[in-house]
């Protein structure tokens, strides 16, 4: 295609991904699963030009933003508390999982080397971070299964793909040493990490000295490309680099950035979020007609090839439910015999996390890295494309009526989350009022600011009295912040008269208008 038909195509598929994200809204269907089926329904339409996606290029656009989003909004203190159980998964996982897909693969299809299922199992292994967390948005698991399952999709992949490389080099070279994949996967993990502290570090200490919102969410965007090339170019880990430098910004975030710039950056990330894992999905589901050529292509029928690929998805779901499964009975044996701390995974937490393990970007991307002159090439990279079809549009849809039917979610927790939310806010309240007397008080004892004393005391009286009987103040609280709400909208068209009337500047009305949006805001998350 020209470069004109190019972006035009590109304008059609943004456009396909509004239609889409509605169409998951209304069916109530994951947009993950939405927009592979739309992608899909594109390649199969006549006259769609054919797509050919280039892996590094994919790796290089869509990966270190959608990583860096993704740990700057990760909880840290669950990342941190987690952490054990979340190597156990990004590392013992796909290990296990990359040897039991290579056996299976190689006993159904004897003919082909060793190192090729085992490279097909690690591109299948790690669930992808871009799959997970387009799931996982909507849902309301309890928290250990959100951060486990978050933690892990942001550093699995570095598993992955140093195992993938090490497969590939003894497919065709025809040699293995052990210790040289050690040595591989030391510098991978140690030198990814190195560089995204030096390049996270090195950006708080550039952002704190910038003023502008717009220099600053530039900055993080330029920080998420840098951390993931320096890596790269050192034969590192460029995912664990850029999980790593999103980690230090959103743990410094608020202290480096102003509210301002938090609610701008927020908007701008969840845009570009979301406009990227659309287009990834929808990649994922036109590259079907590639996949199709492919089959055609084989020295073996579509018939031939449905028992070793339906084996394949099989063993991915069962491998993730089996080390999930045996390593919760450790974690039992282990706190019974007093050995560690913590508590054991349910039967329900296991299964859902089990159910959790959809493929995407990264499994795509690697199949389709794969050298030409690889054996078995062909079947990969089918297998693959049959892996991610199955994990999010059968787990990923099923997912949620899943958590429901297990009914995870946790009273507990929800009511203990209830009354940290009250005690912070009184919290919060008091300790304006305190400051806000300290400043007031005048040498002579009289107030500088007594109506504002007054209503910061106010406010730690109403908070107070919140926390103590939340069921009778509810109903209150929700009435004074519609009431807030009704008056800032007045508010907003009675600046916007003036400035249709000609009574006052454009950078008026702009300043006006944010602070009405940031009252807005935070009177919206009252309710």
């Amino acid at each position: 295609m020209s470069v004109e038909s190019t972006y035009e195509f590109l304008v059609v598929l943004l456009m396909a991904t509004i239609v889409l994200e509605l169409v998951a809204r209304r069916l109530h269907l994951p947009p993950a699963a939405a927009l592979i089926i739309g992608g899909i329904v594109l390649a199969l339409t006549p006259g769609v030009p054919a797509i050919k996606i280039d892996p590094e290029m994919v790796m290089l656009i869509f990966l270190p933003p959608l990583l860096m989003s993704g740990a700057y909004f990760t909880v840290w203190y669950d990342f941190k508390k987690h952490f054990a159980e979340i190597a156990s998964l990004a590392l013992g996982a796909v290990i296990f999982t990359t040897l039991t897909v290579g056996s299976v693969f190689h006993l159904l299809l004897p003919g082909l080397p060793w190192a090729v299922g085992f490279a097909l199992g690690a591109i299948v292994s790690p669930p992808d971070a871009v799959a997970a967390g387009a799931v996982l948005e909507r849902l309301h698991l309890p928290s250990r299964i959100s951060a486990l399952l978050q933690g892990e999709s942001l550093v699995n992949d570095a598993s992955g793909l140093v195992l993938l490389r090490v497969a590939v080099a003894a497919t065709l070279t025809g040699t293995f040493s052990i210790s040289e994949a050690l040595g591989s996967f030391s510098w991978v993990a140690i030198g990814g990490v190195l560089v995204g502290l030096i390049v996270g570090w090195s950006g708080v200490w550039v952002i704190r000295r910038l003023r502008d919102s717009e220099l600053i969410i530039t900055a993080t965007l330029l920080l998420a490309a840098s951390s993931y090339i320096g890596a790269e170019r050192l034969n590192s880990s460029g995912v664990l680099s850029t999980v790593t430098t999103g980690l230090i910004l959103g743990f410094h975030q608020h202290e480096t950035f102003s509210a301002s710039t938090r609610v701008r950056a927020q908007a701008f990330w969840k845009a570009m979020v979301f406009l990227l894992e659309s287009l990834v999905f929808i990649f994922v589901g036109l590259s079907l007609r590639g996949v199709l050529d492919r089959i055609s292509g084989v020295g073996q029928g579509i018939g031939d090839l449905i028992i070793p690929v339906s084996a394949v998805v099989f063993t991915v779901i069962l491998a993730r439910f089996v080390w999930l499964l045996g390593t919760g009975a450790l974690k039992r044996v282990l706190l019974f015999r007093r050995f560690r701390s913590g508590e054991p995974s349910s039967i329900k937490t296991t299964t859902i996390m089990s159910w959790a393990g959809m493929r995407g970007v990264v499994t795509l991307t690697g199949a389709l890295s794969l050298p030409e002159q690889m054996p078995g090439r062909d079947i990969v990279l089918i297998a693959a494309f049959a892996v991610i079809i199955v994990t999010v549009l059968v787990q990923g849809t099923t997912l949620g009526p899943l958590a429901t039917l297990l009914k995870l979610a946790s009273p507990d927790e929800e009511q203990q989350l209830r009354d940290n939310e009250a005690s912070a806010w009184r919290r919060v309240a008091e300790a304006q009022y305190r400051a806000i007397q300290k400043r007031s008080q005048k040498e002579d004892g009289s107030e500088m600011h007594p109506r504002l004393l007054e209503q910061y005391r106010h406010r730690a009286q109403v908070a107070a009295q919140y926390e103590a009987d939340r069921d009778m103040h509810e109903g209150i609280k929700v009435d004074h912040f519609r009431a807030v709400l009704e008056a800032l909208q007045a508010g907003r068209a009675e600046i916007l008269r003036m400035h249709r009337a000609g009574e006052i500047h454009d950078r008026v009305l702009q300043d006006l208008e944010h602070e009405l949006d940031l009252q807005e805001i935070a009177a919206e998350n009252r309710l």
